[in-house]
């Protein structure tokens, strides 16, 4: 069968080939893939944790009497193909076989789809069992326990072994075409990687030296941080070397992971240049498969609409359907979100979740960096259930610090919760109470406006885990109130900060903040209580060890002993810091020092600095950004340009822009454009947009782009500084020169382009600041003028 064959119940007409061994499939993998059948359905239904399921079947196991037998592993081979598991219980002497489930809530509302794979497992071991022991007939007793109540639920059938082997075999024949035929693109796949050419003519500058820093890396599956200058095809380069070295690694998976939307397209792109699309994206070239993954609300066909076959039409008969749908996605090849949204709604399934399934089946995956790293993330999951040989790209690494820390934080605001609280069902009333009377607790003990404490408060925690369990019992017996409403929307919230609460160590941060006035309904101003990660390295370090190999890359890495101290990643790390292929004569850098931003001089900064600006316009005219620390700066700098100099064009960001302003914000800076754009350092417009050329010859940057002096960064400072001696730098001097590094990053992006940068605050001038910036940037005072 060849890579592009497929259908969606494969059969096999080569008897040779049939026989050939295929390896090993768990049980519960065979049956998800084969015998799923009915609407997606994900109505809420509480589900126990990894933990309370063991303990689950532990108390069902033993309750049995002498002589049960439990985990049972059992086995069966069919054509080449070795399925095996662990049966839950087996009493020999009433041939009774137990399948055990443990769940919140009514057992009635278990989903059809999650009934049918949960007898499909029970069947395979009841044939495996029955194959083992020569039994003609077997009882089977699938077992639905509430760890809550502690209430078995039985349901039972008795079965012939002929039936059940014919059960198995279609299941194994459904399983085992599609694994032939993954075998064949797989060794296709690492074939036409083998002979993989870089799609350009030659290398620029730069270029080679960090895609062989990146073969040698994964190719000895290590982690590799790279800093390399924006302009050179970073892109292009660490895909082309991860992928030559994926058939030596025996890579199942690599995950190009971004923080940004436009890093998608870029990786994209690139992915397409080098051979997986063509013109045509469903004829792929390559034999790779490549998906784009979009959170969830923007992939929605139906946002009005909940996910179950009752309410949504791509939800009802979804998985009968899917069959159909995965093996014409994997036969496309090329998923980016239009095409997988083209392929789905051609076979009326659900475009999100057609693309989760097929993650599974896919070569390259792109997406956000929390795929990976967030709290329970997706990809790391499936990582590690499947044992996949997974390799990582992470574009502009910088963000994965904050990032990470906002994963890792969570925060319960009073007013959401008084505002549920005054309208939640009367059931929940004794509970919102009881936590409403801790919050007060909170609020009283609470000497000033901002408050640390050493670890989140027990009684609090207490209680909120308390009212979980009995909202998670609510929305099991009452679904209507679970249709993304506010009281779901809290209740995950909650969740949310209780699995970060059971993390809380050195790395984080537990403090109240005291809000201006009482909730509506409430006497006493309740405080904002926040989970607060600050060092999200130790809960990263799982990630990095799941891993075959990993690049982190950037045009701003350094210091590279900050990023790899916060990130918590390898000591054997490796480093490479790119030489940039830009000359300092393409960059006039420029700093004015008489100008001071800091808080205190900013209204005294605002003339001088329009000034220089319109000083440098007249000296070559063309287009500008000019980088502020805040929308409030930006609008007085924007009001002072204007009225000293009213015939510049000014363009600029406004707070909350959509999408669709921001692309006009960009269609501003035009070839033969001439004008300044407004923006805030460390926005949409700091990094990840290209402006090559005449589109962008300067820049000014109002700001070192220092992080605010607040009660909440002081605490991070000393923290740090306890942790890394590097109390200061870590929290404000490096992140913000970044910032500024970035910003500036626009202007050059070829080695045909020329441009000028305005560094605009007299600190600039100092030698810790100077020694941040780029190597090859030649830093000078002077005044205005043209290149």
């Amino acid at each position: 069968m060849s890579p592009t064959e497929n259908t969606a119940t494969p059969r096999l007409v080569d008897e040779a080939a049939a026989d050939a061994p295929l390896g090993a499939v768990a049980v519960r993998t065979l049956c998800d893939f084969a015998a799923r059948r009915g609407d997606l359905d994900l109505r809420f239904t509480p589900s126990p944790s990894g933990s309370e399921g063991v303990a689950g079947h532990g108390e069902v196991t033993s309750r049995r009497g002498a002589g049960y037998q439990r985990e049972v592993p059992l086995a069966s081979q069919w054509r080449g193909l070795r399925v095996q598991g662990r049966a839950d219980g087996w009493d020999a002497s009433a041939q009774r076989l137990e399948e055990i489930k443990t769940h919140r809530g009514d057992a009635a509302v278990i989903a059809d789809n999650a009934r049918a794979l949960h007898w499909a497992q029970a069947r395979v071991y009841g044939w495996m069992l029955c194959e083992q022991l020569g039994l003609e007939r077997i009882e089977l007793v699938l077992i639905y326990f509430n760890i809550d109540t502690g209430q078995e639920t039985p349901l039972s059938e008795t079965q012939n072994a002929s039936t059940l082997r014919a059960h198995f075999e279609d299941l194994c024949e459904r399983y085992s075409g599609w694994a032939r035929q993954e075998r064949a693109h797989r060794s296709a796949r690492d074939a036409a990687l083998r002979a993989l050419v870089f799609p350009f003519p030659e290398f620029r500058a730069g270029q080679r030296a960090l895609a062989e820093a990146v073969y040698r890396a994964h190719a000895a599956g290590r982690v590799l941080m790279a800093q390399a200058p924006t302009g050179i095809g970073k892109t292009a380069a660490t895909l082309f070397a991860a992928l030559k070295a994926a058939p030596a690694q025996g890579l199942d998976k690599l995950f190009y992971l971004t923080a940004r939307t436009t890093g998608r397209q870029l990786a994209l792109d690139a992915l397409a240049r080098l051979g997986a699309a063509s013109q045509a994206p469903a004829r792929p070239v390559l034999p790779l498969r490549v998906l784009e993954r979009v959170a969830r609300d923007k992939a929605c066909e139906h946002p009005d609409k909940a996910c179950h076959g009752e309410s949504c039409p791509l939800a009802r008969g979804f998985y009968d359907r899917l069959p159909a749908a995965r093996a014409a996605a994997a036969q496309a090849g090329w998923l980016d979100k239009t095409a997988l949204r083209e392929l789905a709604l051609e076979h009326s399934v659900c475009p999100y979740y057609l693309g989760q399934e097929m993650l599974r089946w896919s070569d390259v995956a792109v997406g956000d960096v929390n795929h990976f790293f967030d709290l329970g993330a997706h990809w790391h999951g499936l990582t590690l259930e499947h044992g996949w040989q997974t390799a990582l790209l992470v574009d502009e690494a910088h963000n994965l610090i904050e990032r990470a820390r906002a994963m890792y934080s969570a925060q319960l605001d009073p007013a959401a919760f008084q505002a549920l609280r005054r309208n939640a069902p009367a059931a929940l009333k004794k509970g919102l109470d009881r936590l409403h009377r801790q919050w007060n607790a909170l609020a009283r003990e609470q000497e000033s406006e901002y408050t640390v404490l050493p670890e989140p408060p027990g009684a609090f925690n207490a209680a909120l885990q308390q009212l979980c369990g009995e909202i998670g019992d609510h929305l099991a017996l009452h679904p209507q109130d679970a249709a993304g409403g506010p009281l779901q929307a809290w209740f995950f919230d909650a969740l949310h900060f209780q699995r970060v609460a059971e993390l809380h160590g050195e790395h984080s941060l537990c403090d109240l903040t005291r809000t201006p006035h009482p909730a509506p309904g409430t006497r006493m101003a309740q405080p904002l209580i926040s989970l607060r990660n600050l060092v999200p390295g130790p809960l990263l370090q799982d990630r990095w060890s799941a891993v075959r190999g990993a690049t982190l890359f950037s045009a701003t890495l350094a210091p590279m002993d900050y990023v790899a101290d916060l990130l918590g990643l390898p000591a054997d790390t490796l480093r490479v810091n790119v030489p940039s292929p830009f000359a300092g004569e393409q960059l006039a850098v420029r700093v004015a020092p008489h100008i001071s931003t800091r808080w205190t001089d900013r209204l005294a900064s605002l003339t001088p600095m329009a000034d220089t600006m319109a000083a440098q316009f007249a000296a070559e005219p063309g287009n500008y950004l000019a980088f502020f620390s805040s929308f409030d700066y930006l609008a007085q700098a924007l009001d002072r340009l204007q009225q000293r100099h009213p015939a510049i064009p000014v363009w600029a960001q406004s707070r909350g822009m959509g999408e669709p302003e921001r692309e006009a914000f960009i269609a501003r800076f035009t070839d033969s454009g001439q004008g300044i754009g407004f923006a805030v350092l460390g926005g949409a417009f700091g990094e990840g947009i290209d402006l090559p050329g005449r589109r962008l010859i300067g820049a000014f940057i109002a700001t070192l782009g220092l992080p605010q002096v607040n009660p909440v960064n002081e605490q991070l400072k000393a923290r740090l500084q306890a942790k890394f001696g590097r109390g200061y730098d870590y929290t404000y001097l490096f992140p913000g020169v970044q910032k500024v590094v970035q910003a500036a990053g626009r202007v050059i992006r070829s080695e045909q382009d020329h441009g000028t940068v305005w560094l605009l605050d007299d600190r600039y001038a100092r030698a810790e600041v100077r020694r941040l910036l780029p190597a090859w940037w030649h830093v000078r005072s002077g005044e205005p003028q043209a290149r």
